[in-house]
């Protein structure tokens, strides 16, 4: 397929599915083998990188006002405590990351059954989190690691990073919107310190041959995102997670059939 349109493609699954607890990178990846990209692991890791780098920044825009809100409250015991609550909850994250990236760009090869699996065990998790009571309590250092480690899980291919967060979150009692303004906040620092670290590792030579369709699918999924985080932030606080959940489990169960069964080469 013509990788401009691919690419187009893959920004609008990537601004789409970022905002809603259905794993971006599963349907990026499911999206990748159905257009036939035969890129290998580490590019096609990078290429989604990219594209969670488009949400990012809105995440940004769309946040703008809460994040100045925190730079200007830093000198602020609230405002420190805040911030120490955002380092906390990437550290495990962070030591994932680092200690496992073999492994982790491995799964992002078109592994489809795995992420057909892994689809089916974020359903059931947001299934779950449907039927634990919500409260409105702080998020505190401790929630926060533990908010951290439901992020670290998320790196793999299937599990939505918010849907993971957001449903941790209430399980300890915290207030869904807290939660999501929390959980796309506290991601944010990730991103900006992975592309960093692939530019310094020298992972650019990618960005200079298909720098166009990765500039496209960058801006494509900062523009879908923005009305797409807008609306994730309207509905969030009622919406139930289960129809999410019903619909990972929905699509897992049809890739790992069409993998398997129909589409084996």
């Amino acid at each position: 397929m013509n990788e401009y349109l691919e690419a187009i493609i893959l920004g609008i699954v990537q601004g789409v599915t970022e905002f809603i607890p259905v794993s971006s990178d599963g349907h990026l990846e499911l999206a990748k083998w159905l257009l036939g990209n035969s890129d290998s692991g580490a590019d096609s890791l990078f290429m989604t990188i990219v594209l969670h780098f488009g949400t990012a920044f809105a995440i940004l825009w769309v946040l703008r006002q809460a994040i100045f809100d925190v730079f200007k409250n830093m000198v602020t015991p609230e405002g420190r405590k805040f911030v120490l609550m955002v380092i906390v909850s990437m550290i495990p994250a962070v030591v994932v990351g680092l200690g496992f990236l073999p492994l982790i760009e491995s799964m992002f090869n078109q592994q489809i059954v795995l992420v057909g699996l892994f689809l089916c065990i974020n359903g059931a998790v947001l299934i779950i989190s449907d039927y634990l009571p919500n409260s409105d309590k702080p998020i505190t250092i401790s929630k926060s690691f533990m908010i951290g480690i439901a992020q670290a899980i998320a790196i793999l291919p299937g599990i939505s990073r918010s849907g993971s967060t957001i449903a941790t979150s209430v399980g300890l009692g915290i207030d869904r919107s807290k939660a999501a303004k929390f959980s796309f906040i506290i991601v944010l620092p990730l991103l900006f310190g992975e592309m960093a670290k692939d530019i310094l590792d020298g992972k650019m030579s990618m960005a200079e041959s298909k720098g166009l369709p990765l500039l496209l699918g960058f801006l494509i999924s900062f523009v879908v995102g923005i009305f797409a985080f807008k609306w994730l932030l309207k509905i969030v606080q009622k919406a139930k997670l289960s129809y999410f959940g019903i619909y990972c489990i929905s699509i897992g169960l049809a890739a790992i059939i069409l993998r398997l069964f129909v589409w084996t080469t």
